[in-house]
């Protein structure tokens, strides 16, 4: 009976969104231009979900509407049960431009963002610091961004957004200027951090082979006006590699290469 009392009472998974019928419709030239078909999807708590398809889809206008930046024209977007309508420190963003301030050292870029809450100066270098730290950066907070590779920058980008705790992490191609090795590295890194905290992640790439390796799950988008076509279950056991592929990541790879050349085809 105290089990089950437990569970009755327990708080609910942090990190769910609920995305129903959402559609974006802009002004150009005069007439409307639907950048977004309507759209359902949820994200399950915890959850690692790639978001893939052709250039101007609308991949990173359906993740700027979760983040709160663009409004709906119709439908509703819920993350933890709450409408989103505005940007919140629940829901993370991370682009592939580092949006650094060159002037800010580390620390401070990572500091800089966590003054919109009601945190002492010292709570905030602390936080700084290890969210620095989390990302393989300690003793690199003084360090200015012109001191850093463009990895060192990314990993301090990638700090700055894990810094606050949010529940929600949407990332917008974001290791898509690093060369190969550098990759490599950040998509390690990533899902060593994800493994640790289970924050729902929401992730745009252009990459198959990106996808295939990070995701539990792929969202497949037509053409635009973008609408999701096929969702594909990645059920490869983990830790992925390219060098190490079974027969489900190949059925999974070629399913998913059909479906992106018929969605060219038609735009």
């Amino acid at each position: 009976m105290s089990g089950m009392a437990v569970a009755e009472n327990a708080a609910p998974a942090l990190g769910d969104v609920l995305v129903r019928l959402a559609e974006i419709v802009f002004k150009q030239k005069g007439r409307d231009v639907q950048a977004l078909a309507p759209i359902s999807l949820r994200l399950e708590p915890g959850s690692f979900t790639s978001l893939i398809g052709p250039s101007g889809c609308g991949k990173s206008t359906l993740l700027n509407a979760i983040a709160g930046f663009t409004p709906l024209t119709s439908g509703s977007i819920r993350v933890d049960e709450s409408e989103v309508a505005g940007a919140s420190p629940r829901v993370g963003v991370m682009f592939q431009q580092y949006a650094l301030f060159p002037w800010f050292t580390a620390r401070g870029n990572v500091e800089f963002a966590l003054k919109r809450f009601d945190m002492p100066s010292a709570q905030r270098r602390d936080a700084a610091l290890k969210a620095l730290a989390e990302v393989g950066l300690e003793g690199k907070g003084d360090y200015y961004p012109g001191q850093l590779s463009g990895g060192m920058r990314q990993r301090v980008a990638l700090a700055r957004t894990l810094a606050a705790r949010p529940n929600v992490l949407l990332m917008d191609e974001p290791f898509g200027a690093l060369d190969a090795q550098t990759r490599l590295s950040m998509q390690e890194l990533l899902l060593v951090i994800w493994e640790m905290r289970r924050t729902t992640v929401l992730f745009i790439t252009h990459d198959i082979d990106e996808a295939l390796v990070l995701s539990d799950r792929i969202l497949v988008m037509s053409a635009a006006p973008g609408r999701i076509v096929d969702e594909i279950a990645v059920s490869s056991p983990r830790p992925r590699s390219v060098e190490n592929i079974d027969d489900a990541y190949i059925a999974n790879r070629s399913r998913m290469l059909r479906l992106l050349r018929s969605a060219d085809n038609t735009h």
